[in-house]
């Protein structure tokens, strides 16, 4: 054999291998098309696992500019809430001014009158303050005049609400920092609630926010909040449920400085079970907060229609947290409005929102002489 021989035989079964390597590929390809595909195993980060069978959830989209809801102005909010107040109060006021109305007032028609207020929640201190300063003055002209009498009447109710009482919302922080608002209470008094409204309310006034879901004890309370804040266009910091309020209120502190907001708003827990707890509990938050940001206000909700239930929290709170504010909710549908005094001289604090029903928007500044104008309102 040549040496021309063996190159073309070498070529020639060169050829041959190569063929018989496509040929195998080929017959493999059709034989796995014609096989069923497995499952598609979703992507995970790191830490989560999937359960057998389940795909990987879609993530939300953030709303869009257009399906955000536009909160309604804190003028006309303000109007809306003084009618329904004097809505929800005539009962308190019929009672007052019938008791007014006679052209002498005897011992039992004061005894009725003092009833009428304690029964509003006023107190027995204030009641018998009011009492003694409108027998002073009613004892000079007597009430043959109505109009007269229920306008010492309205004198005497604004004082002991007293108007010269600080109620600014400190929301901004010095050097145009954010400022940073605490809101405690224990649950059931609608604190989670008030404070997607008070959201509400910021925006509206032009201000940008976020929201710490630091009541990590409460079964939902991260996704109730997160749902308030998406309607306007507000994010939530949230944590994983049972685990530590205070790194919470750190992570949203700490996403407010990066973001630049101006208010910083945070749920607390409110459902401890001693006092010693909720003491720990509370100073540990605004500890660790403050190593960010100082505290500019500390908001106490109370449900107005728990009476004396509700001034045994403001106690509890007034010694374990520096209150500087009060929000009375659910103050629509009673005639509960002394309320207002007795939880003021409670804690030396003054009432600084007010919540009148379950409407987004039905939060607004409380005004003293606009609350006793609605109280003492016959409809």
């Amino acid at each position: 054999m040549t040496a021309v021989d063996y190159i073309f035989w070498l070529i020639m079964a060169g050829i041959a291998a190569a063929l018989a390597v496509a040929a195998v590929v080929i017959v493999r390809s059709r034989r796995q098309a014609a096989l069923p595909k497995p499952p598609t195993v979703p992507e995970l980060t790191l830490g989560e696992t999937a359960e057998p069978g389940e795909a990987e959830p879609e993530a939300a989209e953030p709303p869009s500019a257009a399906s955000l809801e536009v909160p309604e102005a804190a003028g006309s909010r303000m109007a809306r809430l003084r009618r329904r107040l004097s809505a929800s109060s005539n009962p308190f006021a019929r009672g007052l001014l019938s008791l007014l109305s006679p052209d002498k007032l005897d011992a039992e028609a004061w005894e009725d009158l003092e009833a009428t207020l304690i029964t509003a929640d006023l107190g027995v201190g204030p009641t018998t303050e009011l009492i003694e300063a409108l027998r002073k003055e009613l004892a000079i002209d007597g009430v043959a005049d109505p109009a007269k009498a229920k306008q010492v009447l309205r004198t005497e109710l604004v004082k002991l609400v007293d108007p010269s009482l600080d109620r600014t919302l400190r929301t901004s922080g010095e050097d145009g920092r954010p400022g940073v608002v605490l809101v405690v209470g224990v649950n059931g008094t609608g604190k989670t609630t008030t404070i997607g409204k008070l959201a509400r309310v910021l925006v509206a006034e032009g201000n940008t926010v976020v929201l710490g879901a630091a009541d990590t004890f409460r079964a939902a309370a991260a996704d109730q909040l997160e749902t308030w804040g998406s309607r306007v266009g507000v994010p939530t910091v949230r944590g994983p449920e049972g685990g530590d309020p205070a790194s919470v209120a750190f992570d949203t502190v700490t996403r407010g400085v990066e973001d630049g907001v101006d208010v910083i708003v945070i749920d607390t827990a409110g459902r401890l079970h001693t006092k010693t707890g909720l003491m720990d509990e509370l100073g540990k938050i605004k500890r660790v907060v403050e190593r960010k940001l100082p505290v500019t206000e500390v908001l106490l909700v109370i449900d107005a229609t728990t009476g004396q239930n509700g001034l045994t929290q403001a106690r509890v709170f007034g010694e374990v947290v520096d209150v500087t504010g009060l929000v009375l909710s659910k103050l629509d549908g009673s005639a509960k409005g002394g309320i207002v005094v007795q939880v003021q001289r409670e804690l030396g604090v003054p009432v600084k929102l007010i919540g009148l029903g379950e409407g987004a928007d039905d939060l607004a500044p409380f005004e003293p002489e606009a609350f006793v104008d609605a109280l003492l309102s016959e409809g």
